[in-house]
């Protein structure tokens, strides 16, 4: 089975659709608040759900793309994909700096994307241990599910809820992103392709659940204290303090 240039297309165009018109921000009221939250698991679900029935052994999609992957890209390696993964974290920080208006000031964003970060790696880091999936190219066996992917959809996430509500572009930019992590670690042959679809639907749901539950009690007055990751030659904090 070949996957065409269309289907990717459509795959990119479903993970949009999904992310910025299910992901609302959330309202006061408390009854429309549990309907958002309804609505927050429909997409993680729907690729963690679609990714898991790929993994089955009665679904040979998995072995379709492998197959057509090597045939017309055998020699294919990047290694874009260990940067894009941050790419729209650090987006949101810029868009601060330009002194574009978020949902957030820094302190809430950083403590939200710091909590996003811990709930994503709780997750996939055992289901890698514990499920030893050998990678496609034979390298590993800590193949399911894909961190990258994982990685840029908690930050794809995070600008969406930050500045989605300023312009669409803002999120169609963020899950552009995600969406081309995850199909590079396919095409560096890294991942299985229900490696990529289960690691985008923990990364939504882990930065969603934090959102639902953030209790914002960094307030403007607190921001004396600025707590930001950075990205160098791997994940970081940066700290100051203002003592003015």
């Amino acid at each position: 089975m070949r996957i065409s240039k269309k289907a990717l297309v459509v795959l990119l165009i479903v993970v949009i659709f999904f992310s910025d018109n299910t992901f609302g921000q959330i309202p006061a009221d408390s009854l429309i608040k549990k309907k958002v939250f309804y609505k927050n698991v429909v997409a993680p679900t729907f690729f963690i759900a679609t990714g898991l029935l790929l993994k089955s052994g009665d679904h040979h999609l998995n072995g379709a793309v492998k197959a057509d992957r090597n045939e017309d890209i055998p020699n294919f390696h990047t290694h874009a994909d260990n940067y894009l993964q941050y790419a729209p974290a650090l987006a949101v920080y810029g868009l601060d700096i330009l002194g574009v208006k978020s949902k957030n000031n820094v302190g809430n964003q950083t403590a939200i994307l710091i909590k996003s970060e811990i709930l994503m790696t709780a997750i996939v880091t055992p289901l890698k241990k514990f499920t030893h999936v050998t990678r496609p190219d034979g390298s590993a066996n800590n193949s399911f599910p894909s961190g990258h992917t994982a990685q840029a959809f908690v930050a794809a996430t995070f600008l969406h809820k930050e500045f989605g509500q300023k312009s669409i572009w803002y999120s169609v930019g963020a899950y552009s992103c995600a969406t081309a992590v995850g199909a590079l670690r396919v095409m560096n042959n890294r991942h299985w392709l229900s490696d990529v679809l289960v690691g985008a639907g923990i990364g939504i749901a882990s930065t969603n659940l934090v959102y639902y539950t953030h209790r914002y009690k960094w307030t403007k007055k607190a921001n004396k204290t600025v707590v930001m990751p950075t990205y160098g030659n791997g994940p970081g904090l940066y700290f100051s303090y203002n003592f003015k």
